[in-house]
């Protein structure tokens, strides 16, 4: 994938690694994980068929992860959630793990593949992305622990990637599941997905981007169907609602998600960075941020040699 020179007017659209709010992990990206359930494969190693030319680069150490199974190449990596045993409830450690994965991705920017435990692994045979927080550890949190934002905070971290975040989406996406899963960019699904937040049936609210970033997708009404009457979207209302861009069969779910990333590639990864970060500025900024953001890829060299390939590629038909 080609790399285009970089300017130091990218601090004007937020899309540097340096200036943002660290949380726990970001002071490096290997980190050692005690808990979780299982042990997840270290799984540095690229993904299998990466040419010699993709392993290249800065690599995340998840050698000492127990909570995520990561897979990385030089444009992408992926991470699968690796709490089987407990339909991967989102606890501490996963939380830790997830800012580590953050902390990376800020530094060397590169897509983001999340997803669950497949079915074809997974215990039952039934697939799962993740059914929420973990309650036991959620019952014993007061009010100093929710006024911390801990899953508040790394989800907004995974949103505000330079690079875009996908979510392949497979089982339940429940509670935090649901909210980490509306922190994406993209979301992928399959027919058996089921996606809400029980928050309210608990004593408690959906409190990490649910009660904004949900009515942002699917509209006022039936976010609230979802926060305030414990609607639970199937699969199929979640492609009516466009929460997901489309559905796949199971075993084409990674594939549907890969593919994606594959197209994210193949544009230029600056014009990409910016066109997110200028897409979640505020209305009142635009056209400005849009005019000098439009700027500075005019003097990339990237938008030179792609306009002139183009424009070979005409000459030559």
């Amino acid at each position: 994938m080609a790399q285009a020179n970089t300017t130091p007017a990218e601090a004007t659209v937020g899309i540097g690694a340096q200036g943002r709010t660290a949380g726990p992990g970001t002071a490096s990206s290997g980190l050692t994980a005690a808990g979780g359930e299982g042990a997840a494969s270290s799984a540095s190693s690229p993904q299998e068929g990466a040419s010699p030319a993709q392993e290249g680069g800065a690599r995340l150490d998840a050698s000492g992860f127990s909570t995520l199974v990561v897979q990385e190449r030089a444009d992408r990596v992926h991470v699968r959630l690796h709490r089987p045993a407990v339909r991967n409830a989102i606890d501490a450690t996963m939380v830790d793990e997830l800012h580590a994965v953050c902390a990376h991705l800020e530094a060397h920017p590169k897509v983001l593949i999340l997803s669950g435990t497949p079915a074809s692994v997974a215990p039952g045979g039934k697939g799962v992305f993740a059914s929420g927080a973990d309650i036991a550890q959620l019952r014993e949190r007061r009010r100093d622990d929710a006024l911390a934002g801990i899953n508040s905070a790394v989800f907004d971290r995974i949103a505000k990637l330079p690079m875009p975040v996908i979510a392949a989406l497979e089982g339940y996406a429940l509670g935090g599941g649901a909210e980490l899963a509306y922190a994406a960019d993209f979301r992928i699904g399959t027919q058996s997905l089921r996606v809400g937040n029980p928050e309210t049936g608990l004593g408690i609210m959906a409190a990490a981007g649910a009660t904004w970033r949900l009515r942002e997708l699917v509209g006022e009404p039936l976010a609230k169907e979802v926060l305030l009457a414990g609607k639970v979207l199937t699969g199929e209302q979640c492609l009516a609602a466009g929460l997901v861009t489309e559905l796949v069969e199971p075993e084409a779910l990674l594939d549907a998600a890969q593919a994606l990333a594959d197209r994210i590639g193949a544009q230029d990864p600056l014009a990409v960075r910016i066109s997110k970060a200028v897409f979640h500025t505020p209305r009142e900024v635009h056209p400005l941020i849009d005019t000098l953001a439009q700027g500075m890829l005019f003097e990339s060299q990237a938008k030179f040699d792609r306009m002139q390939a183009f424009l070979d590629r005409k000459k030559t038909k």
